[in-house]
């Protein structure tokens, strides 16, 4: 700290220069009550240095850690560092200040300890800029950067507007009911219901009663009259999902609602008016299915007014750093925990690996890893076996972060889109053709005879 060997700082050396530095910092003693509270722990607790000597450390932070998992108590009891664990604080005037805190004990010459001292950073404009950068790539509880993601973004309110039937097709578990509930929200009838039902989970009988309802007496269980997914999506959205799996009867009645804006409940004696937006959602082509009969070509029409495509997620995997983000804060919520990241290792698995569940399989590897997980990274020994046990190939770029393996994933999915085209690649990727040259070089991206 500026002393040559062999010479000791005094006391007001030591004093000056724990005040002049921006991170917070106070010791304690063996009883936890503060000793040494500097000015940047007086300005970002906004506690005085009066105020707090003396006082037990937990009642001056009011952490969120400091009842179940005080990091400066960890090291007094075990003797060992804590480094860099995430906590927030509670400050008098109610503000909650996101930290990272680091602790270690405090020995005499003899070694014996006589407290500890604790290191808290604050995080509060790094979460501000996070908040930047993910709103950026965010639409309602959409989570993208991927360029084509990022067009459904841009035309998702035009959708909205109007009340005209959307059809969105994409695989399992590639997230259809989020752009369907982002559409409602973003439309005249978010002050209605949105109403969701799956296609393919029930029998046609079932099915009929579930989106029409009946009427008291309709048959022979019919006690009561039961109002059907239409009615009580009134004034609201329908969403249908895996519509292709409606049997050709299905598909007539369906086509007769949409078409004359009204349906019957089983054993009515007259129509009810159907005040509904309709959003369907496939995970099959449905113009393949019309192609192959599987599917009729009129309710196909009327479905596919506006159709957007969703693309799986192993053809953008730029998101997936994004995603791993927003599950660990989701469960790190959920279940009151304080992981802070997947460890590089975590990450550099999850982006090769294909996700055939898209990004359903992701929330559940990393839900797992939750349970798995008693420290405050995710490592590779806490996802799930078949998980774990990808092999990374060598790799020529062992230095590249998770962002840069997904840039270069990004980069090469949109060139092989365009055949390799740059002046199209750039355009549609939204950069000058100067950056997309430069970032091939950087990431030695070659085509293949496929995509020429």
């Amino acid at each position: 700290m500026g002393a040559h060997p062999g010479q000791t700082l005094t006391l007001l050396q030591a004093t000056t220069i724990l005040d002049s530095i921006a991170d917070g910092v106070f010791t304690v003693d063996e009883d936890m009550r503060i000793t040494y509270f500097n000015g940047a722990a007086e300005r970002i607790t906004g506690i005085t240095w009066q105020q707090a000597h003396g006082r037990y450390c937990f009642d001056v932070l009011r952490a969120d850690i400091c009842e179940k998992d005080c990091a400066i108590r960890s090291s007094l009891d075990s003797d060992t560092p804590v480094a860099a664990r995430p906590a927030t604080l509670l400050r008098d005037d109610g503000r909650e200040v996101p930290v990272s805190i680091s602790t270690a004990v405090l020995q005499d010459g003899d070694g014996r300890v006589f407290g500890g001292v604790e290191v808290f950073h604050d995080l509060s404009s790094i979460e501000v800029l996070k908040k930047e950068i993910r709103s950026a790539y965010t639409c309602e509880d959409i989570i993208s950067k991927n360029h084509r993601i990022q067009h459904i973004f841009e035309v998702l309110p035009n959708i909205a507007e109007s009340d005209a039937a959307v059809l969105v097709e994409g695989p399992s578990g590639s997230g259809k009911e989020l752009f369907a509930r982002a559409i409602h929200q973003l439309s005249e009838r978010r002050r209605g219901p949105f109403v969701a039902i799956n296609c393919g989970a029930l029998p046609d009988t079932l099915l009929e009663s579930e989106l029409f309802g009946y009427v008291k007496g309709a048959f022979t269980d019919a006690r009561k009259d039961k109002p059907g997914r239409f009615a009580i999506a009134r004034g609201g959205t329908l969403f249908l999902d895996e519509v292709e799996s409606l049997s050709p009867a299905m598909q007539v009645k369906l086509l007769r609602v949409i078409q004359e804006r009204e349906f019957e409940p089983l054993g009515a004696v007259g129509p009810v008016r159907a005040d509904v937006r309709i959003i369907a959602a496939a995970k099959d082509d449905l113009a393949e299915l019309v192609e192959a009969g599987r599917f009729r070509d009129d309710l196909f029409f009327r479905l596919n007014v506006v159709r957007i495509v969703l693309p799986p997620l192993r053809e953008r995997r730029e998101d997936i750093p994004l995603l791993v983000e927003h599950f660990i804060e989701l469960f790190n919520s959920r279940m009151g925990r304080g992981i802070r990241r997947a460890a590089p290792a975590v990450m550099a698995t999850l982006m090769r690996h294909d996700f055939p569940g898209n990004i359903r399989e992701l929330e559940n590897i990393i839900e797992h890893a939750f349970v798995m997980c008693r420290e405050d990274e995710i490592r590779l020994e806490h996802l799930p076996d078949e998980i774990a046990a990808i092999r990374l190939p060598a790799d020529p770029r062992p230095s590249a972060s998770p962002l840069e393996e997904a840039e270069r994933s990004g980069l090469l999915e949109a060139l092989h889109r365009h055949h390799w085209n740059k002046v199209e690649t750039a355009r549609a990727l939204g950069i000058h053709r100067a950056t997309l040259y430069r970032k091939i070089h950087k990431y030695g991206l070659k085509p293949s005879r496929a995509s020429l």
